[in-house]
């Protein structure tokens, strides 16, 4: 659903909006707040923190008019995750300015970005693996392993000339796949 279907959804049934907007954006902001909090908080605690961004986000949503709706939840779930740091690190003396894992951050890191790639390799790896063996098999030895047909048959027990029409029927295979998501 568009970040415009979205809104006028939430306009016209905000209780189903809402619940759609949580489902849509639930991983997103719990890999925002878990980048953030990993080494430092429980999973119950960056659930919790998630549940406070959804809450944050559904009081202030009538208030943001303009801009990316993904970029608002984001920087939500960024600086609530960023506050609850500060207040394990006042209570945790263990946890020291060194230990902030917003220093790893380099300039210009983009969490969406990273996020959004991170699902589509997902998704990716996911359709791979549904062609079944040995297609998905041979697929990852050539584009992650890049290993070329004659060394793929031999671990395989095949033929070069096998290997290669395998790969580009499976390769059509998985562009439908990828095509119908």
């Amino acid at each position: 659903m568009t970040e415009q279907e979205l809104r006028s959804l939430i306009q016209k049934s905000p209780a189903e909006g809402h619940r759609i907007l949580f489902h849509q954006y639930h991983s997103y902001v719990y890999a925002v707040v878990w980048r953030i909090l990993g080494d430092f908080a429980s999973r119950q605690d960056a659930e919790e923190i998630v549940s406070d961004v959804f809450a944050e986000v559904f009081f202030h949503l009538d208030s943001v008019y303009e801009g990316s709706l993904k970029g608002y939840i984001g920087t939500v779930a960024r600086r609530s995750a960023i506050d609850a740091f500060r207040k394990l690190s006042r209570k945790n003396p263990d946890i020291s300015i060194e230990d902030d894992r917003l220093k790893e951050l380099p300039a210009g890191t983009d969490i969406p970005q990273e996020y959004e790639q991170a699902e589509q390799a997902a998704r990716l790896f996911q359709a791979v693996k549904s062609l079944g063996e040995p297609d998905s098999v041979i697929l990852i030895q050539k584009y992650y392993y890049d290993r070329n047909a004659s060394e793929i048959a031999r671990t395989l027990h095949m033929n070069p000339v096998a290997v290669r029409m395998r790969i580009s029927r499976a390769l059509k295979r998985l562009r439908s796949l990828l095509d119908e998501k």
